[in-house]
């Protein structure tokens, strides 16, 4: 039996390398609605990521897009070079 999905709003801002906000959700309709909502809040703010994410577990995320928790390590220091 699969875990049900759970889905995960992060807001990483690279100017501060660090994840400003986490929320999570159990109904997909609320979170694709605040996701758009978050969207529009930090449309003029280019160094703000934001993502929403479905999981089993925030574990799972945390190791899956490890980047937007571990501070110091921003996508940016992923695309150097390219």
């Amino acid at each position: 039996m699969t875990s049900p999905l759970v889905h995960f709003l992060l807001v990483y801002d690279h100017e501060q390398d660090k994840l400003i906000h986490k929320e999570q959700f159990t109904d997909a309709d609320e979170a694709v609605r605040v996701y758009f909502a978050k969207e529009q809040e930090c449309r003029d703010r280019k160094l703000i990521e934001i993502v929403l994410i479905g999981s089993d577990s925030l574990a799972t995320v945390r190791l899956t897009h490890a980047n937007y928790f571990e501070e110091r390590v921003g996508v940016s220091e992923f695309l150097v070079g390219i």
